[in-house]
């Protein structure tokens, strides 16, 4: 397989070049336009729709574990390496990027979650079925079903070979091998098992897991990164400062860092945010469709503070960290330049928190995409489909502490990027739906205060 990574790589520079890059920012900047900033309006109202949602009408699921599924697999390495990797390429300017992205990038997150629950069905179990595979072929019509078939397919590839298994069970043994020095093949083990017993039970054991963990493993980072921030409380009016002039400067060169144009901070810093938060790729509406909602406008508010929150708020907790502590400068890259920043401050025990967040953030990806992949094999296949995918998505997972090939790597790229196609083209074609619906729902909320 590695004599095809020249091609692989010449096809993922073209998926993720402009092209792409400017479709999915596009997409953003469309439905802004076309929902008169919403995400700026209605932002407070759903915040306190996580907690408040009435969970009225069909659903699997409440309104707020749906959004903890979504967040299971949204927040996870990209918050910590990706970050890392995005400022060490772009520079801190990168930051500012990645900011402009998940600011439209939750327009787009809440046109994913409000289609979800306009047109989900029931599959033949009579569980909740829905994404964007069903509001591209009822809502755009019959004609677009290769085009909802081809989103499925690429779907299953991205949980087997892209973000829900092989960098995340890396970033597992790794990290506890190198914090705690546990053998790699008995963290491969135990995860294994725990990853088998949970998906067994399907999306209601998913659902429970993640809304345990979510809450806690988000608040536990925040509150690290504060005490961080605080602790270089002095140096924040020139961090920000040096974020916003290399936005549109370029960094130069300083110490291990090797320098970056204006493109270059752009490029990463929109890339690296949108491979974090998921607006676009379709993933997220998968979730959404088993809340339980009369109101598909309620869900789509939901769904988009999962944008506001992984990338707002988790993925700028660790760019400020790196550009407070200047280890972006240093020779260390990924999860080793986080690491870097924290133990500036904790010490060794900096280094072991980062460790238990890493730890838990991957762990959680791998549940939520485990139940896209699953839905979306039922899609194709049925429900006899569900356990063949299941064995082999263990399978992959007991595996993949021991395959490092990077031709993996950039193949997981490159369906991820399909996968977003057929969503991109469903979300422009559907989108006076969406703003219909949501005229609806909004509309309605104004005669029940007046």
């Amino acid at each position: 397989m590695e004599s095809l990574l020249p091609i692989l790589n010449a096809i993922d520079s073209v998926m993720w070049g402009p092209p792409l890059i400017t479709l999915l920012v596009g997409t953003g900047i469309f439905l802004t336009i076309r929902l008169k900033l919403l995400q700026v309006c209605h932002l407070p109202q759903a915040l306190r729709l996580i907690f408040k949602a009435q969970n009225k009408g069909e659903g699997d699921v409440s309104s707020f574990k749906a959004l903890c599924v979504a967040l299971a697999a949204t927040v996870g390495t990209g918050n910590i390496v990706g970050v890392a990797t995005a400022v060490k390429v772009g520079g801190p300017g990168a930051l500012f990027w990645m900011w402009v992205a998940a600011f439209f990038g939750m327009a787009t997150k809440y046109a994913e979650g409000l289609l979800a629950v306009k047109y989900r069905t029931t599959d033949e179990k009579g569980d909740i079925a829905g994404g964007p595979m069903f509001y591209i072929r009822h809502g755009m019509g019959e004609k677009w079903k290769p085009l909802a078939t081809l989103f499925a397919f690429f779907c299953i590839l991205v949980a087997y070979f892209g973000i829900g298994t092989f960098p995340q069970v890396n970033a597992i043994v790794d990290s506890m091998e190198i914090a705690f020095g546990f053998p790699k093949v008995a963290t491969d083990v135990i995860l294994t098992v725990f990853i088998a017993a949970i998906t067994i039970g399907g999306l209601q054991s998913i659902a429970k897991v993640a809304s345990g963990i979510i809450p806690f493993m988000a608040l536990t980072y925040i509150a690290i990164s504060l005490g961080l921030i605080v602790s270089n409380l002095d140096h924040i009016p020139a961090a920000l400062a040096l974020i916003f002039e290399s936005a549109f400067s370029g960094t130069a060169a300083a110490g291990g860092f090797a320098g970056s144009t204006i493109m270059m901070a752009m490029q990463n810093g929109i890339a690296r945010g949108v491979f974090s938060n998921e607006s676009g790729l379709g993933s997220a509406p998968i979730a959404a469709a088993a809340a339980k909602t009369k109101w598909p406008a309620e869900q789509g508010l939901i769904s988009m503070t999962g944008t506001f929150i992984d990338t707002i708020i988790i993925c700028t907790m660790t760019g400020i960290a790196l550009v407070l502590t200047g280890v972006w400068q240093g020779n260390a890259a990924g999860a080793a330049m986080t690491s870097a920043a924290f133990a500036s401050v904790y010490g060794f025990a900096g280094s072991q928190l980062l460790t238990v967040s890493l730890v838990l953030f991957a762990f959680t990806t791998i549940l939520g995409w485990n139940y896209y992949g699953e839905r979306a094999t039922i899609y194709l296949f049925g429900n006899r489909g569900v356990l063949p995918y299941r064995l082999i998505f263990i399978a992959l997972i007991a595996s993949g502490a021991f395959l490092k090939l990077e031709a993996i790597w950039v193949l997981a790229d490159i369906v991820n990027g399909l996968m977003a196609i057929p969503n991109l083209i469903a979300l422009i074609a559907l989108s006076g739906v969406v703003a219909a619906e949501t005229d609806r729902y909004l509309n309605r909320r104004k005669r029940q205060t007046e």
